[in-house]
């Protein structure tokens, strides 16, 4: 059950302090969002009084406010129009206004303040390429500092990263695979991790692990 590894994953970076908490659960038909301002305890109740259904992949966030308020709409994970892409980001985006106007201008509708929104939009708008690659697109357009966790709802066995400047690693278990912004996340489930460098996109399935830079070429992990 995702869920019972995303939420204590979430639990053990809380030393990190943040204002707000959210996962998203893939379920190949559909993506559950669940997420608000506060504390992750309050976050847990909500998940229990949802009770979603077991999920194929997931993603959990913590958010210190810098753009946009303290509150539910600007909690991390944030979606696309379509509900088919959804995203956690670390650091902030330095073009995201840029970015957004470009968006607006072609039809996107935004449903918070933040930056990280505008990363779900780009990618929405690459539908047609995989994920992984349509990351990399991302990254070099968008400029600053990211970390990024990205759900795809049409392609639930994969999770796909990247990191530029805010810390990534990758933790590798048996038939399930790990992504997080600090090792206690997941310590719980292996101890066979790969830290992430900058520049690089990487894409996990249950038992694969893909890395590339932003030219596309392949890297070893």
């Amino acid at each position: 059950q995702v869920v019972d590894v995303l939420m204590p994953g979430l639990a053990h970076l809380e030393y990190r302090g943040y204002d707000s908490a959210g996962i998203a659960l893939n379920h190949g038909d559909a993506i559950t969002v669940i997420k608000r301002a506060g504390r992750i305890a309050d976050l847990a109740r909500l998940v229990e009084s949802e009770s979603p259904q077991k999920a194929i992949s997931g993603i959990g966030h913590t958010r210190w406010a810098t753009h946009g308020a303290p509150n539910s709409g600007n909690a991390h994970p944030h979606l696309d129009c379509t509900r088919d892409v959804v995203v956690v980001h670390n650091g902030i985006i330095e073009n995201w206004r840029e970015l957004r106007h470009k968006l607006v201008e072609s039809g996107h509708q935004f449903q918070s303040e933040t930056d990280t929104e505008v990363v779900a939009h780009m990618i929405e708008d690459m539908a047609d390429l995989p994920l992984i690659e349509a990351a990399r697109q991302v990254m070099n357009q968008a400029e600053g500092a990211l970390a990024l966790g990205v759900l795809r709802r049409s392609e639930p066995e994969v999770i796909v990263g990247a990191r530029r400047g805010s810390p990534l690693v990758v933790g590798r278990g048996d038939g399930e695979n790990f992504l997080a912004s600090d090792i206690p996340a997941f310590l719980e489930h292996t101890r066979e991790m790969v830290i992430i460098d900058d520049d690089r996109i990487i894409e996990l399935r249950p038992s694969s692990i893909k890395l590339i830079d932003l030219d596309g070429e392949e890297v070893e992990p």
